[in-house]
């Protein structure tokens, strides 16, 4: 298995484990690192309903309030890149996880004061994948 692969956008690692078993266990790892699942994209199931055949696409959105609070106090577009997302998907019969960097967040909005929230959410990200890969 390859190491992770960290990119200016996202945090990927490939993983050994089912599609729906790494789909549940990030959902459970979300609640414990004080998370919520707002919602989950099937992007296979939407696809394959328009006629398209596409492998395992699941996009997961969370939140934590307080800090989607603090960084939209700061600057109301910023709601353009939240919520977080972590994706679970397969290629080439492999699995992947992926989430996107909240740090990127500063870079889109220089002046906006984010104090600590991207790096901290970037933190719980990192850990919510390692954990479930």
């Amino acid at each position: 298995m390859e190491k992770a692969q960290v990119t200016n956008l996202a945090y990927t690692v490939e993983s050994g484990r089912g599609f729906d078993e790494l789909v549940d266990d990030i959902q459970k790892k979300i609640a414990e690192n004080g998370f919520k699942v707002l919602h989950i994209h099937d992007v296979q199931e939407t696809l394959k309903g328009k006629g398209f055949t596409f492998p395992g696409y699941k996009i997961i959105e969370l939140c934590n309030a307080k800090l989607a609070h603090a960084v939209l106090q700061a600057d109301r577009e910023i709601g353009l890149m939240i919520p977080c997302k972590i994706n679970v998907y397969e290629r080439d019969g492999k699995r992947f996880i992926s989430g996107m960097l909240p740090t990127l967040i500063s870079e889109f909005f220089p002046n906006a004061s984010l104090g600590n929230a991207p790096e901290e959410v970037e933190k719980v990200i990192r850990k919510i994948i390692n954990e479930a890969k």
